[in-house]
């Protein structure tokens, strides 16, 4: 990498060849130790670069959902909550009725309801805990729609995305500190390239991340759709989120996840591929999520044992 002209910069002075060299190695030892990460998913057969073993996720993900589930106000009581029940089981229908069951993670899967009334969101940690604030599951109607947040946050931990993230980060960090140190030996131009390399490095992070969503989202309607739910009822989802956020999104560009337009069309042109004749009838919306009794909410439900 060169500043200026004929690998110059300000003041006609030389890159030094030590620091380029020391560059280049920081560099290199950041690819070795990325394209050697490599392990081949159980479920979707293609290979991975992955920081971290199946075993380490489920013990990384085990560890720190406590601590998750404490800063979101703790975690409702399945056996005296309807809504922390309906989550379990739901979650557990979705794992042991797809494609999910084939993982490693399907004994390790565990889904929560967590107190925050106020923050809207769901999330995965790595190994198979997933979880679902107050604030977003009060806001679903019915059985399907809590089918397609979990399917989503279930394909994440299938698709080891926490794993393949945390691989691409290590990669760009050396990257980032290789710019650093062959950039200059001037203090302040170095600290200006790697600040440079370390924001195109965290627009590159956010790219993949948005991918992983979108991945998440087809690996939810086919999760759901395989544990017997109506996987229109992600289109209702989105339609949700996009009136929690209401106008104050971020440009999609700087966007962890697609914004809500963009999963509505993706998952539109997903149903009429794969469903261009209607949704079989033998898919449901379950049942409504705020009954008040859990023994009602289990007698209503018509779809296929877990």
């Amino acid at each position: 990498m060169s500043y200026g002209d004929e690998g110059q910069y300000g003041g006609g002075r030389q890159l030094p060849l030590g620091r380029l060299i020391a560059a280049a190695v920081i560099a290199l030892i950041g690819f070795v130790m990325y394209m050697s990460q490599s392990q081949v998913n159980p479920v979707t057969g293609q290979r991975q670069h992955v920081a971290m073993s199946v075993d380490q996720e489920m013990a990384l993900g085990l560890q720190a959902a406590p601590q998750m589930a404490q800063e979101m106000g703790g975690e409702v009581d399945p056996a005296s909550d309807p809504g922390a029940a309906m989550v379990e089981e739901v979650g557990n229908r979705i794992v042991h009725n797809s494609d999910a069951k084939k993982s490693p993670y399907v004994e390790n899967f565990h889904f929560h309801l967590l107190r925050d009334p106020k923050t809207v969101n769901a999330f995965a940690l790595p190994g198979g805990q997933v979880f679902i604030t107050r604030g977003l599951y009060d806001r679903l109607e019915n059985e399907a729609q809590l089918a397609g947040v979990l399917g989503h946050e279930t394909g994440h931990v299938i698709n080891r995305h926490s794993a393949q993230q945390m691989a691409k980060g290590q990669l760009g960090q050396l990257l980032t500190v290789a710019v650093g140190v062959g950039a200059s030996d001037d203090r302040n131009r170095g600290q200006q390239a790697q600040m440079v390399a370390a924001m195109v490095n965290q627009m590159s992070q956010l790219r993949f991340s948005r991918h992983d969503e979108s991945e998440a989202d087809t690996f939810g309607l086919k999760y759901m759709a395989e544990a017997g739910y109506d996987p229109g009822a992600m289109l209702d989802v989105m339609k949700i989120l996009k009136k929690a956020g209401g106008d104050q999104h971020p440009p999609e560009f700087l966007a962890t996840h697609p914004l809500p337009e963009t999963r509505l069309e993706e998952i539109r042109a997903y149903l009429k591929e794969h469903y261009p004749d209607g949704n079989p009838s033998n898919l449901t919306k379950g049942r409504p999520l705020h009954s008040t009794s859990t023994a009602s909410l289990r007698d209503e439900f018509q779809g296929p044992p877990r």
